[in-house]
């Protein structure tokens, strides 16, 4: 069974910075490309930040330069440093990856960039 149990969000003052979390079960992860999604109030979820298996990363361009996805196979995590946080970057932000041909997700962590 496939789990995947984000961490790290909450509220922090616009140019503020963030580190979230997600630790991955069920699925052999060093193999496996793993990626973040977001959803606005209001909006459909989008796609952020992705690495392979082999560390190979990309940004959605709202978030590239601000944001850096890493991975830690050792600890089957995937992080998701976010840093010059801005009010748009407001989302509940949710881990994602596929196994076999379906599509797995974290219940997700909110976080709110006010001042």
């Amino acid at each position: 069974q496939v789990q995947l149990v984000e961490s790290g969000g909450g509220l922090v003052q616009p140019g503020g910075s963030l580190r979230l979390s997600c630790v991955a079960s069920g699925i052999i992860f060093r193999s496996n490309a793993m990626g973040w999604y977001r959803q606005a109030p209001g909006k459909e979820r989008e796609w952020v930040a992705g690495i392979t298996s082999g560390g190979y990363t990309n940004y959605a361009d709202s978030v590239k330069g601000r944001f850096l996805i890493s991975r830690t196979n050792a600890k089957n995590t995937v992080y998701l440093q976010m840093n010059s946080l801005k009010p748009e970057d407001t989302a509940v932000y949710y881990c994602y990856t596929n196994r076999g041909g379906s599509d797995y997700w974290g219940q997700g962590t909110q976080v709110t960039v006010s001042s």
